[in-house]
């Protein structure tokens, strides 16, 4: 049984993949969770997973790097499930390159999905916090913030997230706000499913690999970052801001 008051949180990417496992946890935590993504039509399991759990769930589509699209979204939510005071960051596009052949495109779309998009969702939602006194702010980060072969544009919107964490801590706190940041190492996704093709590996191959390179020897699973999120957003979790949690099956150097 939760011992977590109920609150109302927008979750972010969350068709599948690590925003899909965020919702679901987080409604097990008695969340009412909005489902956002850029295809409403796409968040329908998400949304049925916590239904059928006995949970409250919301489909949202929405493109996060829109500022218009935003302020219509959180309104949406506050509206429909009430005032959101629990925001995961999580929307995330991959446009790996070399820097000699990334395009502006490619530059341009990773930071104004991943940084923009934060900052949008972020700003919309704050109003409802403060009012409240109450808010958690969690931002996706990576490993790949720490520097990553091919990936220029994400490592630096991820490094990126990072800063705008704890600037948000120093700037909300005095409202009962916090805001942590998770950085996720290898986890069994698309997006990584994306990058063993990008090398022109096998999954599994690819998987396999990874493993022997972490501590714990496994790869991550979605649920393992769900986890770590559904802690930062907790009651219990209001002495720790601006911090950054990897989760990666050990440290990194």
């Amino acid at each position: 049984m939760s011992t977590t008051e109920h609150r109302v949180a927008i979750v972010t990417g969350a068709a599948r993949g690590i925003g899909a496992a965020t919702a679901v946890r987080l409604a097990a935590e008695d969340r009412s969770v909005a489902v956002l993504d850029l295809d409403e039509a796409a968040c329908k399991d998400t949304v049925e997973a916590i239904t059928a759990a006995g949970g409250t769930a919301l489909a949202v589509g929405c493109d996060v790097s829109d500022s218009a699209q935003v302020e219509a979204a959180v309104e949406r939510v506050a509206s429909t499930l009430g005032a959101p005071t629990v925001l995961v960051n999580n929307a995330g596009v991959l446009r790996d390159n070399m820097l000699f052949k990334m395009s502006d495109s490619d530059w341009d779309t990773v930071m104004n999905v991943h940084l923009r998009g934060a900052f949008l969702m972020a700003r919309a939602c704050q109003k409802y916090m403060v009012e409240a006194k109450f808010g958690r702010i969690v931002n996706l980060s990576s490993s790949s913030a720490l520097g990553n072969r091919g990936q220029a544009n994400y490592a630096a919107a991820k490094a990126g997230l990072q800063g705008f964490t704890k600037t948000l801590a120093i700037e909300l706190g005095k409202f009962g706000v916090t805001a942590n940041a998770v950085a996720p190492g290898f986890i069994v996704t698309e997006m990584t499913a994306q990058t063993a093709a990008r090398v022109r590996m096998d999954f599994e191959e690819f998987q396999a690999a990874a493993a022997t390179q972490i501590p714990v020897q496994r790869v991550g699973r979605p649920d393992d970052v769900a986890n770590a999120i559904a802690f930062f957003t907790g009651e219990a979790a209001g002495f720790v801001s601006g911090q950054v949690m990897y989760v990666a099956g050990g440290p990194l150097n």
